[in-house]
């Protein structure tokens, strides 16, 4: 049964209320709907096994993201994150997205880095020959370290060789294993292979081999969303969809000019982005230094998106981003929440994942625009906060409601207002 990713009044509802409706819309077992309505989740001899010095185990807010269609399809969502109006912000743009038919998406083979680092040659252009002649001993004696991946029709695919012949310690030479890592994130088969080849790269060189490690500027593995609205879409009852357009233009051109702009405005695309990564177990900190570096690849930090109009006066926003996640190994295996986020999402493969995942991340990217050439960030974002501020002054049940929506409606949210308007509740009580 196909899952509508709509999610009507769905802020109205209980916690309880709203996993009820997205567990019967999964078609979720008794035993996968018990494990966000019961406490410990990830027991801690499992929590044991993952890290080193496990004292316990640390809970982060997980919400749903509504609205989503991605080339034809509904997704439910799951976001694990702490910060408030990330939701909120990526399910509305979903909501105007879908009027114009939502998200569409693509990504490239799941191709991995490996980089053999080698040192102590005087002849670094004559081992990089030397290095490609022997391209197929190379690549069988990768392939020899895991019979599995090559069963998938993964493995180790082709070789790249940088020279840098100056370098502060020398001529140097750094060869690239290119493997097709299928559905898992890769690091440890990928630096598996580099440590297996070493050997024979050093009898071929007669130079020695360094480091042996993947690289998180994943360039060859990237996922890419791209979505069209309208005008009319975009149109509000304060202002006309063609200056929204103009002003979502304006501020995108900062970031592509700007670095220091640029860094702020990626960073609400990881807001997104981040939020997906975690709550499926992938490794958050790889995706963040390969996107950031990407930002990077033509010498100057500038935005993973771009935005623009067509002929038909729409807007027209993409994005383009390394995106190495997998769905098996590591957490994303041995996490219960980790398999369940999965389930929900019901992906078929890694490259599905970074594809709905750089789709967050464009939503997010899009409602933070819109917002700063409108009614400005701090409105829609201090609003949703508002709760945050009445926990921290210590309002409780009802109160919390109480507290938030009187600094919302003040348009005064503060810590020593909460207080105030905390102990007027109190007191009339």
């Amino acid at each position: 049964m196909a899952v509508d990713s709509r999610l009507p009044n769905f802020r109205a509802l209980t916690p309880a209320q709203r996993w009820e409706h997205v567990a019967t819309a999964c078609n979720l077992s008794a035993e996968e709907r018990n494990l966000l309505t019961q406490a410990g989740a990830l027991p801690a001899a499992l929590a044991d096994g993952m890290i080193e010095n496990v004292v316990g185990t640390f809970e982060l807010p997980m919400g749903v993201a509504g609205n989503f269609r991605i080339n034809g399809r509904d997704v439910l969502i799951p976001l694990a994150v702490e910060e408030p109006s990330i939701i909120a912000a990526a399910s509305y743009m979903a909501k105007l997205a879908r009027e114009d038919g939502g998200f569409e998406t693509s990504s490239t083979l799941p191709l991995m880095r490996a980089q053999v680092q080698i040192v102590g040659i005087s002849d670094p252009y004559g081992a990089r020959l030397a290095l490609f002649k022997a391209r197929d001993e190379i690549l069988a004696q990768a392939n020899s370290r895991d019979k599995v991946l090559i069963s998938l029709g993964g493995g180790c695919k082709d070789i790249e060789i940088h020279v840098f012949p100056d370098s502060p310690r020398g001529p140097m030479v750094v060869m690239h294993l290119i493997v097709d890592v299928r559905d898992a994130m890769g690091a440890n088969t990928v630096n598996t292979m580099a440590e297996s080849v070493s050997p024979l790269v050093e009898k071929i060189t007669g130079g020695s081999v360094r480091l042996r490690i993947l690289s998180n500027l994943a360039d060859l593995r990237l996922a890419r969303a791209r979505v069209r609205l309208t005008p009319q879409t975009l149109a509000t009852k304060e202002r006309s969809g063609e200056a929204i357009i103009e002003g979502v233009l304006d501020a995108y051109t900062f970031a592509a000019i700007d670095p220091y702009r640029a860094a702020t405005h990626n960073k609400g695309i990881m807001n997104g982005i981040d939020p997906v990564i975690v709550a499926t177990g992938n490794d958050w900190r790889a995706v963040e230094a390969g996107a950031h570096a990407y930002a990077s690849r033509n010498g100057q930090y500038t935005s993973l998106t771009h935005w623009e109009k067509d002929n038909a006066g729409a807007l027209v926003g993409t994005i383009e981003l390394p995106m190495p996640v997998g769905l098996v190994g590591g957490a994303t295996k041995t996490h219960p929440l980790a398999r369940l986020a999965l389930k929900i999402m019901e992906v078929k493969s890694a490259q599905e994942l970074g594809e709905i995942a750089a789709a967050v991340g464009l939503a997010q990217n899009l409602g933070a625009l819109r917002a700063l050439a409108t009614e400005g960030i701090q409105r829609g974002h201090m609003a949703l906060h508002a709760r945050n501020i009445a926990l921290v002054a210590g309002a409780v049940g009802e109160e919390v409601e109480i507290v938030a929506k009187r600094l919302a409606a003040e348009h005064d949210v503060r810590t020593d207002r909460a207080l105030e308007v905390l102990q007027e509740i109190r007191a009339q009580r």
